[in-house]
């Protein structure tokens, strides 16, 4: 047994050792000065009320290329990297409280406030960091879309938590470098109508994971089990705001942390109107952007 464990030892760091160099990013990169973090982004349309699109985990604005595409007719349209999550300067803590400040400083450098302020799209647990920048700064915020999410904690259970180096490291490294997993992954998430990912498609996932900042920030909230989430006070804040709201779900996403009664209570929670149910399962941004896009077209024209 020691034997085993001092052979499995050596592997891992042999692992880490040899993959100690994250690939390059890519070239053309944008970036803004949002508060402390250096964000990257990118943008659709130049005319138009406008929306700023946040990630879920293990997410980038690469995920938003669908649906920005399409909401870029009519609006102006903004998806950034969160900081330890892709391209964006990996800046501790890697909590949702920051999350939140970041895309409001996102919102403020680009000259989004005020009478201009954005529609805030959070996807999967970018539905926390939407709504808490919300009850945070409500003035800076003409609305708040759930999309496929619910900002509630969600358990990792204590797998990643029990992990030590140089463990953590070389499982998530080669975890990675797999392009079966990443594309089983995608397509679990996904659901039936995406297209398979290719070569590209697969490195559009899994670089900006390969960062070094990135897998800084990710390994640190693995070791902790944390997911961005709000509050219940947070969320009955929400509830009792001035800022509209809205719950997008995907008609098939009821697998794992979601049941048919997820986008329900979601609504009731965040004092939403009934949710709007689209085509999908959990990446419905990317399998159904027109749907999507038609469902939170009632709320731009209010805002």
């Amino acid at each position: 047994m020691a034997a085993l464990a001092g052979l499995v030892t050596a592997a891992s760091a042999i692992v880490v050792l040899a993959t100690r160099t994250p690939p390059t990013p890519p070239a053309g990169l944008r970036f803004v000065q949002a508060g402390d973090v250096r964000t990257r982004y990118l943008s659709w349309g130049d005319h138009g009320s406008p929306v700023v699109l946040v990630p879920g985990a293990f997410e980038t604005a690469d995920a938003w290329q669908q649906l920005g595409a399409v909401l870029g007719a009519d609006h102006r349209v903004f998806a950034l990297d969160l900081t330890g999550q892709g391209y964006s300067d990996a800046v501790a803590p890697f909590d949702v409280d920051h999350d939140a400040r970041q895309t409001l400083a996102f919102a403020a450098a680009l000259g989004l406030t005020g009478p201009d302020a954005p529609v805030l799209v959070g996807h999967s647990s970018g539905a926390a960091i939407a709504g808490l920048a919300a009850v945070t700064s409500p003035q800076e915020v003409a609305g708040v879309v759930f999309l496929d999410g619910d900002a509630l904690p969600l358990d990792v259970g204590p797998g990643p938590r029990l992990l030590v180096e140089p463990y953590r490291t070389a499982l998530v490294r080669l975890a990675l470098r797999s392009d079966g997993l990443v594309r089983r992954l995608y397509a679990s998430q996904c659901g039936p109508t995406c297209a398979p990912l290719d070569a590209a498609g697969v490195d559009l996932w899994r670089r900006p994971l390969q960062q070094r900042g990135t897998e800084r920030a990710l390994l640190e909230n693995a070791s902790r089990g944390v997911i961005p989430a709000m509050t219940p006070e947070q969320l009955d804040a929400l509830r009792r705001s001035d800022v509209p709201r809205l719950v997008v779900w995907g008609r098939d996403d009821v697998d794992g942390a979601y049941t048919p009664a997820s986008p329900g209570s979601t609504a009731a929670a965040i004092g939403a109107p009934p949710p709007v149910v689209v085509p999908g399962r959990h990446l419905t941004m990317i399998s159904s952007p027109v749907d999507v896009a038609a469902a939170i077209a009632p709320l731009l024209r209010r805002s």
